[in-house]
């Protein structure tokens, strides 16, 4: 089993405290959006989701997961960048299920395997082991498509080339969807946050990837160029969905981390 690491610090290691969030979430939802809007009509084939405490970005990250559901896929394909160890390539996780409070994963080993005769992808216990990027996405993963099986990707010093072919690959196979991972700037006052974050959000908006080269301060860069990379090539239509900061929660504006939610479809 992959065993959950950041339970109980970035988000709640019981069950009834995370469906207690997520019922926080979809009733602020429900008051901004109405259930029947077409939004909800949406089947992503990715999202991107952002990785802090659920205090701070898990709005922002269960729209995207309350949309994807209806993609009802056979696998959810989680990539996050390593912010432990220094990794070459990527990582995947070779376990046989996933720990989560609301009950275990079940992690696509088959699947893993195909991809690592194709890409020659590793699985190197140290650099998803305690993993954040990854991990914070598994229970809304569990909530919303309960029966669906995960493959966890963790990325370190790799081009966004390469890794875009990887994803091309992966949503050739319509029964996937993927989910990338990624916060936006870190610790600057909130004036200048939401100039650097502006920057990647005009840029994931027009599938600009040298737009987001001019200043966009996500760590989960590599992976969101891949995904616009590989949206361009296969004709998939990016949407914003949420973006906010983390002085939102915490009211300190002077060390502030950005957070996004955004789909394509």
């Amino acid at each position: 089993m992959r065993k959950s690491s950041v339970a109980g610090a970035f988000y709640p290691d019981s069950c009834d405290e995370i469906e207690h969030y997520f019922d926080i979430f979809n009733k602020s939802l429900d008051d901004q959006i109405k259930s029947d809007d077409k939004l909800f009509s949406l089947k992503p084939r990715a999202i991107i989701s952002p990785h802090a405490g659920y205090i701070y970005s898990g709005f922002t990250a269960n729209i995207a997961y309350k949309i994807l559901q209806h993609s009802n896929p056979k696998r959810v394909i989680v990539l996050g960048p390593s912010h432990r160890v220094y990794l070459e390539g990527i990582s995947g996780t070779n376990e046989e299920s996933y720990e989560s409070p609301c009950g275990e994963l079940s992690i696509d080993k088959d699947y893993l395997k195909e991809l690592n005769e194709k890409f020659a992808i590793k699985s190197i216990k140290e650099a998803y082991e305690q993993e954040h990027s990854t991990e914070v996405q598994m229970p809304f993963i569990k909530h919303y498509m309960p029966s669906s099986k995960v493959v966890e990707l963790v990325y370190g010093d790799i081009n966004y080339q390469d890794l875009s072919l990887i994803l091309e690959y992966i949503l050739s196979d319509s029964q996937n969807v993927v989910v990338i991972s990624t916060d936006l700037s870190h610790f600057y006052n909130l004036k200048k946050a939401k100039t650097l974050d502006n920057i990647c959000l005009q840029a994931i908006a027009n599938l600009d990837i040298e737009r987001f080269e001019e200043g966009c301060e996500a760590c989960g860069a590599i992976g969101v160029k891949a995904m616009l990379m590989t949206a361009k090539k296969i004709d998939l239509k990016p949407l914003l969905l949420d973006y906010r900061t983390s002085a939102d929660a915490s009211h300190d504006e002077d060390r502030v981390v950005g957070y996004m939610s955004g789909l394509f479809y």
